[in-house]
Order: structure tokens, then C-alpha cells, then sequence
């Protein structure tokens, strides 16, 4: 690894930790407004082997709030676009990209076992729902498991201040988590091990016509901003890199 690249993480956090960035390794399920902000933080903090997930191309209106995402990537499949730019802030990392989406049927495909970190930023919540609960299920191999982060929903919010941190079940003011824990009560069903997420306090701006049916297989379509979908990303970032530092 080129050091001088990351010169201030180590006077910061230490050749310890460097070493710890090098080797783990993450994968993070879509890279659109909140994803793709969390890659690039760390990347530039260190981190080596990071697996991207996303089946989506970039579109026109995906300029206003994600980071691989303007006039010259529009129509181009955002992990291939993601990666190249990772690769240009790192050129030794190791970016794995895998142009497909996670589903139940698909999640064997993904040998989750293999990973330090799960980092959840997927919209639809059938799939959301389903790695939550696979992800926490997955049983410890040499005492050990992956640590599993979710991201709640960024949209509908403008206040950067309110942007915190909790335990799943603890989560405030935040539809998409409600309706969460509404299916997983539902179905009797819950996640094996407790997980922090990103989220937000602020109540949502009334810009939404989400129904449950609506949220099953696909994103909602609501108004969202840069500076508060960057902010849940690099606070994804911020639990990884502080997990990290204290293992």
C-alpha cells in the first residue's frame, strides 16, 4: 500500500489499525445515495477489499445525491462506474463489483460467511427485510461473525443534525424502520443478533405516498438530498472504521 496515501489515518489511528483496514473485508449491498458515499469514505480511510452489490445503471435523476453519478456516467452500471473511481483513489484496493440484486432467491450467491462486515443500504423492503434477518442468522466461524449495519431511510429529510445512530429496535421517527419491525412482528420473525443503523430523528417532510405494498419489491420514489444521503453514508463508514479501531 502507497502509505503516504493514508499518512493522517495513521497518525490518527495508527499502523495497528492500517493493518486491521488491509485486511478485512467488507460488502456493501447497493451503492446508490447512501452506499456509495460509505465506499468512498472508506476507501480513503484504509480499507482494502470492499465487494460492491447493485444491479442498477446510473440515471439522470440520481445526479442530485449520489457520487459516481453525473452527466458522463448517466446509462453506465454504477459499480462499474463506482469502482473505477475507488480504483483511482486507491489503485492496490481490492473492488470486487457484482452487477446483480439481493433477493431471497439470490442471497446464497453471496457467501456472506466470508466477511467481516455487512453493510446494508438496499431500499426494497422484501429484500431488506430478508439480509436483516440472514445476515444475523449467520453462525460463527473461528468465534467469530459478521457485523451487520443497516441504513434506514435518508429521503424526506434536510436536517443534517438529526442524523444519529441506534439499535434497531430503538430507532425514532423513522417510517421505513417502523414498517420493518411492523413485517418482522407480523411474521414472528426476528433477527438472531442486535445491529446498529443510520437513521434519522427528523420527521419526514411530507413528500411521501408510500404504502406497504408499494415498498415491497422496489424503492419509493421520494425527494432526497446530497448532504443528508452523504451524511448517512459516511456514518455507515464511521461505525466500520470505529469497529475496526477497537477490535
Amino acid at each position: 500500500m502507497n502509505t503516504k496515501t493514508f499518512d493522517r489515518v495513521e497518525l490518527l489511528l495508527g499502523t495497528d489499525f492500517l493493518s486491521r483496514a488491509q485486511s478485512v473485508r467488507i460488502i456493501i449491498f447497493g451503492v446508490g445515495g447512501v452506499g456509495s458515499w460509505c465506499a468512498e469514505s472508506l476507501v480513503r480511510s484504509g480499507i482494502s477489499h470492499i465487494t460492491l452489490v447493485d444491479d442498477d445503471v446510473v440515471s439522470e435523476t440520481n445526479i442530485n445525491r449520489q457520487l459516481m453519478a453525473t452527466s458522463s456516467t448517466v446509462g453506465k452500471l454504477k459499480v462499474e462506474v463506482l469502482r473505477e473511481r475507488l480504483m483511482d483513489i486507491n489503485p492496490e484496493a481490492d473492488i470486487t463489483i457484482l452487477c446483480q440484486r439481493y433477493t431471497p432467491a439470490s442471497s446464497e450467491d453471496f457467501n456472506l460467511q466470508q466477511y467481516d462486515y455487512i453493510i446494508d443500504c438496499i431500499d426494497s423492503l422484501k429484500d431488506k427485510l430478508h439480509l436483516i434477518l440472514y445476515a444475523n442468522s449467520l453462525p460463527e466461524v473461528d468465534g467469530r461473525y459478521p457485523v451487520f449495519f443497516s441504513s434506514m431511510g435518508a429521503a424526506l429529510h434536510i436536517d443534517p443534525s438529526a442524523v444519529k445512530v441506534a439499535d434497531f429496535w430503538k430507532v425514532r421517527n423513522d417510517p421505513f424502520g417502523a414498517l420493518l419491525r411492523k413485517r418482522l412482528r407480523q411474521a414472528k420473525s426476528f433477527p438472531k443478533r442486535r445491529f446498529l443503523c443510520v437513521y434519522s430523528e427528523e420527521l419526514p417532510l411530507p413528500n411521501s405516498g408510500a404504502t406497504d405494498e408499494q415498498c415491497d419489491y422496489k424503492a419509493v420514489i421520494n425527494g432526497s438530498l446530497a448532504h443528508i444521503t452523504g451524511i448517512f453514508g459516511f456514518t455507515l463508514a464511521g461505525l466500520v472504521i470505529n469497529s475496526i479501531h477497537n477490535s
